[in-house]
């Protein structure tokens, strides 16, 4: 348990949202600064104080605030000190601070991968701030000594880790168009085999529909092994313009979207809006499309992705925050599968030109199938399931999280031979590793629960009394440093109906 004092002089609005973000993710237990603590529970206590001011490095050397990620972080009997230089590296990565202020773009007219700081230091495959946040929870351990140290249970349920499963549907009705330009794109590569089997494949789905075929073959494969999905719509109007961009392609109140969106929505899955090419930079859009949205799913989508993950960094975050939506799941490298925000699990978002927190949950994007296809050449799905594993293995040793998309049109006759039985494979993979399974509204909820719970008081014999917010629908576990369950805070019972 620990005690957070205010830095001297006050921290910068990028500090406090570091310290924030940091002591979230080493699942620390805060004492409140209301509760209700006599002497003896005050030194109980280990207090974490926030460094001296220091120099701001150079902005234009992003590399420096992967050094800063990783500085010491001074012990003493019962108090641990946080370099702020730290905390402002967890803005500049995590709040994608450095991002925000490049000014590359790619030919979609995203920020390239090459302008992350991770990339730049070549370790974008390791959860860097997240890391940190370890770090910080071993350092609290070494300091207590036989003081009280509480940690929040990482998932519900007694789970230790987190998987997620999302798809976006970008493939609705022509689909001998996509078949053929995915035909043209194995023919590039000199996979003529390959494009011989889809062209047959696509002669014998002629008379059917393989993109419905795909959409309820991932809705199966997910059923036999209890998983719930999100899944992102596309809901602008399309125009020959957005078709050749390769952008908005179907019209989401055509008969075979609607027929898509009842399918998800019967098998108990999450939809979210799929950002179309417009949404990157224009906040009024947003809102049209979660509102077309709405009429077609009958409830308000609470979270969105962008689609080719194209977006302008926290410009169009505030965006998203001004429609409502409650996370946005945009963050991951379209060429690389690979931790964008250095983090395994959910953090708030940044806006660094303001100076300020956003009211929005980022879900880092971690894994993707066509990463692989698409940029790296990779055309074989058994690798693509084991890039899959070898990122999901470090969640599940961090007790983190970790966040797929599988698009549903990977399918033989769709231009991906052998690509739908590999997803299945990734499936079982991934349950037989007992990850906590949920849909990203689900998975956002249980961590703004736990990043609100607080220790409001303690009894002398050293059991902790736990505060949170009204209305929780989970239970929230205590443990010990060595992950023994000790204090819980039960959810609240859902009220009855009227006249009951």
């Amino acid at each position: 348990m620990i005690r957070v004092v205010a830095g001297t002089p006050p921290l910068s609005p990028a500090e406090q949202y570091g310290l924030d973000v940091v002591v979230d993710l080493s699942r620390l237990l805060v004492a409140s600064e209301g509760g209700e603590w006599d002497a003896s529970g005050r030194d109980a206590i280990v207090i974490l104080r926030v460094g001296p001011p220091t120099a701001p490095d150079d902005r234009a050397a992003p590399t420096g605030a992967i050094t800063e990620l990783s500085a010491p972080i001074p012990v003493a009997d019962g108090v641990v000190t946080i370099p702020r230089p730290l905390l402002r590296a967890v803005a500049e990565v995590a709040g994608a601070g450095i991002e925000q202020r490049s000014r590359g773009r790619d030919r979609y007219d995203r920020v390239p991968a090459a302008e992350n700081p991770l990339v730049a230091a070549s370790v974008e495959r390791e959860p860097a701030v997240s890391i940190a946040g370890a770090r910080l929870r071993e350092a609290v351990v070494q300091a207590a000594g036989s003081r009280i140290v509480r940690l929040l249970a990482p998932w519900p349920d007694a789970h230790r880790w987190c998987a997620a499963m999302t798809h976006d549907v970008d493939v609705v009705s022509v689909w001998p168009l996509f078949t053929a330009l995915r035909v043209v794109e194995l023919l590039r590569k000199g996979r003529g085999s390959l494009a011989v089997a889809v062209l047959a494949a696509a002669v014998r789905a002629a008379a059917g529909d393989p993109v419905w075929a795909g959409i309820l073959g991932v809705l199966d494969a997910e059923r036999r092994y209890g998983i719930v999905s999100t899944w992102f719509m596309l809901c602008g109007t399309p125009t020959l313009a957005t078709f050749r961009a390769g952008d908005l392609t179907y019209r989401p109140e055509s008969p075979r979207a609607r027929r898509i969106v009842a399918a998800i929505e019967a098998a108990g899955h999450e939809i979210g809006l799929h950002g179309s090419f417009a949404t990157s930079d224009a906040p009024e859009t947003f809102t049209l499309q979660r509102a077309r949205l709405r009429t077609l799913s009958g409830t308000a989508a609470l979270g969105v992705r962008q689609h080719y993950l194209r977006m302008r960094p926290g410009m169009t975050q505030r965006s998203m925050a001004v429609a409502g939506f409650a996370y946005d799941a945009t963050y991951g490298f379209p060429d690389r599968n690979a931790y964008r925000l250095g983090v395994i699990d959910v953090v708030p978002g940044w806006d660094d030109a303001a100076q300020r927190a956003v009211p929005i949950d980022e879900v880092p994007l971690m894994w993707m199938d066509r990463a692989q296809s698409k940029y790296q050449g990779v055309e074989d799905p058994d690798q693509w399931i084991a890039d899959a594993m070898v990122l999901a293995d470090v969640s599940r040793r961090a007790e983190g999280l970790w966040v797929g998309l599988w698009h549903p049109n990977l399918t033989t006759a769709l231009g991906f031979p052998g690509a739908s039985p590999a997803y299945e494979r990734l499936l079982a993979a991934l349950t037989v590793e007992r990850p906590y399974i949920a849909p990203l509204h689900r998975v956002v909820e249980w961590r703004a629960l736990r990043r609100a719970v607080r220790a409001h008081a303690m009894r002398p014999d050293g059991q902790v009394t736990l505060v949170g917010p009204p209305g929780r629908t989970f239970d929230i576990v205590v443990e010990d440093a060595d992950g023994r369950p000790r204090e819980r805070l039960a959810a609240t019972p859902a009220a009855p109906p009227p006249g009951r």
